[in-house]
């Protein structure tokens, strides 16, 4: 039975117009990265990034380094939209944006993520096999249908991620308006529609649309009868986030996923008129099922373990941002707060007070003010700055945070030693105070 869903041939017109659209908004993510000033913002002006920890090895090339990596990112998206050495180029395309979304934290999103583990699918898939370059230069490849696992593949992807995206908004601050009041406070300078989004209404419907939405439209688009109308609903989500919130690619990605959804003879007729339909019923077990079954299950198993890996760790997330990460916690909160370093000699006693300005962009000090594992990175950077002048010395950080505009609370116990304490990769870090956010009344 298994064999007969997994291995059933099925028309690959869907697969075969996502990777065209697919390859241009690569394109157009690395392109848009150069001109719109990200990389100068983030990879160009800081004088070092802080990394996911244990990739400290992974900083930006020099100079005028990033624009060329990113230009070179942009061509590989160009080779996949064409269909030009596909492999080659989602492989190479993948491995680099992986390095770039391992290389910095603060402009962490989660469709950078997300864009990793479907450039990771796609590698896998073949969606070279027609309209390509590569089925042009070699017609043995070419062919008109595709295994149904390389289109359930990306349709459980997308039911993982929308599934805990509206599971992660259902706490306080999100059911009471609170996020969503603070969300649109930031587009209130916004013609026409700016001041229309702060009212209540306005973050009723954003609020419960959220969660709707998020929860049901992988459901809807599966159902025939509802595909339509959430196809519909899907282009107004998505053209508002993009509007709104100005989230690069990931709006247009989201309609793209669509294709897969829809009947091969309505995506046939719109987009690839002269292709031949596969109307076929052909079962054909590859000799790669045992492993593809066995890394399947491993796969997801990871992708939905790792969203509720925060269940498990000492206090809100929120708060501590441990396992945040990675787990599809999206426009969730907002946060504000100060913080000052001060470095003692032991030797001497001497005291420094540390001036961030000295070290960080105006970009990466919101990050270093409320984001714990930041807050670790920096006290261990002027530590190796003050033992690279042979001064051994203690790092003390202390500071003020707010979640949601909540009361601010002490972050960090201000009597540890954080140039001594070592990072905890899956567990609580006890330097970091109780957050008590949502006290009984």
């Amino acid at each position: 039975m298994l064999d007969q869903w997994l291995f059933k041939r099925i028309d690959n017109t869907s697969l075969v117009v996502f990777r065209i659209f697919f390859g241009l908004l690569l394109f157009l993510e690395s392109v848009g990265a150069i001109f719109t000033g990200w990389i100068r913002r983030t990879l160009v002006e800081p004088e070092f990034t802080f990394t996911f920890i244990g990739f400290e090895w992974l900083q930006p090339l020099p100079g005028y380094g990033m624009y060329f990596y990113y230009a070179i990112m942009g061509f590989f998206g160009l080779m996949v939209m064409l269909g030009y050495k596909y492999r080659f180029a989602i492989i190479s395309f993948t491995i680099m944006w992986t390095a770039t979304y391992l290389m910095q934290k603060t402009s962490y999103n989660n469709h950078y993520y997300l864009l990793i583990l479907i450039c990771g699918i796609m590698a896998l898939l073949p969606a070279n096999r027609y309209h390509s370059i590569d089925a042009k230069q070699h017609p043995e490849i070419q062919s008109i249908s595709m295994p149904n696992w390389c289109r359930w593949i990306v349709i459980i992807q997308l039911w993982i991620v929308y599934t805990y995206a509206s599971i992660a908004k259902l706490y306080p601050d999100w059911l009471d308006h609170t996020v969503a009041r603070n969300l649109m406070l930031r587009v209130k300078k916004y013609p026409i529609v700016g001041e229309l989004l702060q009212s209540d209404w306005a973050h009723y419907f954003i609020t419960y649309v959220g969660i709707g939405f998020d929860a049901l439209i992988i459901p809807l688009l599966l159902i025939k009868q509802t595909r339509k109308w959430a196809f519909f609903a899907s282009i107004f989500f998505h053209l508002f986030n993009s509007i709104i919130f100005q989230i690069g690619i990931f709006p247009y990605l989201s309609l793209a996923f669509a294709l897969f959804f829809f009947e091969p003879r309505t995506i046939r007729n719109i987009f690839l008129k002269k292709k031949e339909l596969y109307e076929g019923d052909e079962v054909s077990v590859a000799n790669y099922k045992k492993m593809l079954v066995t890394l399947g299950l491993l796969y997801f198993s990871i992708q939905i373990a790792l969203p509720l890996r925060h269940h498990f760790i000492k206090d809100d997330v929120l708060w501590t941002e441990e396992g945040h990460r990675m787990s599809w916690r999206m426009m969730l909160r907002s946060k504000s707060g100060y913080i000052t370093f001060t470095v003692i000699e032991k030797e001497t006693g001497k005291k420094h007070v540390v001036n961030l300005k000295d070290y960080v962009t105006k970009k990466q000090m919101r990050t270093v003010r409320t984001k714990p594992d930041v807050i670790w990175q920096f006290a261990q950077r002027l530590k190796k700055e003050y033992q690279a002048k042979g001064i051994a010395v203690k790092v003390y950080a202390d500071g003020k945070l707010s979640v949601n505009g909540r009361k601010s609370r002490r972050l960090v116990n201000n009597e540890v030693d954080l140039a001594a304490v070592k990072w905890n990769y899956f567990s609580h870090q006890d330097w970091l105070l109780p957050s008590d956010l949502y006290p009984e009344e």
